[in-house]
C-alpha cells in the first residue's frame, strides 16, 4: 500500500521504519521540510515530501503530530488521496503541551476531535505504545506474549485495514470499539503505555473509567 505519514517525530519515524520494512511504499513529511528527513530516507527507502504533497494518491494516511497542531494542517491536505483513504490518528492530548482544548475537556474523545478538525473519519491506533517498543518489540503472529495494540474506529473496513497493518509489523490488533469508545486507550487509561498481550489488553480496556488524564 501507499502510506503517507504526516509527522516525523518518534512515532512517525518508527512507523516509517516498520512499514517500509514489510514492503509498503511510504511517503513522509514534517513541518520543517523534506530536506530535514534525508537520514530517515536513506535508511528506509521512504520518500520525503512536503506536507501539502505527501497524501496524494495515498491509501492510508497517518496523522502523528501534537494534538494542538492538527488545526494548522493545510486545508485540503487529504483531497488528492485515494477515494477510500484510511486515516489513522496516533495522537494523545496532553493539556500541559497542547493547552486546554474545550471540546476534549468536555468529553469529546481526542480522535473524534481530530476527525472534526480534518473533516475525515479516523481510526485511533498506535497511541498506547512507546516509540522504541513499536520499533523493536514486534514479533511474529502466534508468539506467546506478543504485545497487543488497541484499534478504535467507526468504519469497519477502515478498522480492518489498520488491524492488518498492526499485525504486519508485529503486534496483535485488538478491536477497542467505535471512536467514541477510544477514551479507553487515551493517556491515563489502564492500557496506556503498557506492553500487554491481547488478553490483558482487552481486560484493561474493559476496566477503563472515563476520567481525563491531566498530564
Amino acid at each position: 500500500m501507499r502510506i503517507a505519514i504526516i509527522g516525523a517525530g518518534n512515532i512517525g519515524t518508527a512507523l516509517t521504519k516498520r512499514f517500509t520494512a514489510v514492503g509498503h511504499e511510504v511517503f513522509v513529511a514534517n513541518s520543517r521540510g523534506p530536506e530535514t528527513l534525508a537520514e530517515l530516507v536513506s535508511t528506509t527507502g521512504a520518500t520525503a515530501l512536503s506536507v501539502a504533497e505527501v497524501a496524494k494518491g495515498a491509501d492510508v494516511a497517518v496523522v502523528t503530530i501534537p494534538v494542538y497542531r492538527v488545526p494548522d494542517l493545510p486545508a485540503g491536505l487529504l483531497d488528492g488521496a485515494a477515494p477510500d483513504l484510511v486515516v489513522i490518528d496516533t495522537g494523545n492530548y496532553y493539556p500541559q503541551r497542547d493547552g486546554r482544548i474545550a471540546a476534549i475537556e468536555n468529553g469529546t474523545t481526542e480522535s473524534r476531535w481530530v476527525s472534526q478538525q480534518i473533516g475525515r473519519p479516523v481510526i485511533k491506533a498506535f497511541n498506547t505504545i512507546q516509540a522504541q517498543h513499536l520499533l523493536e518489540l514486534g514479533q511474529p503472529a502466534g508468539t506467546p506474549g506478543r504485545i497487543a495494540l488497541p484499534v478504535a474506529g467507526d468504519d469497519e473496513h477502515a478498522k480492518a485495514v489498520v488491524m492488518r497493518l498492526v499485525d504486519e509489523i508485529g503486534f496483535d490488533p485488538v478491536d477497542s470499539g467505535g471512536l467514541d469508545d477510544s477514551w479507553r486507550q487515551q493517556p491515563g487509561s489502564p492500557v496506556y503505555a503498557k506492553d500487554y498481550d491481547a488478553e490483558k489488553t482487552r481486560l484493561a480496556l474493559a476496566q477503563a473509567e472515563p476520567r481525563r488524564n491531566e498530564g
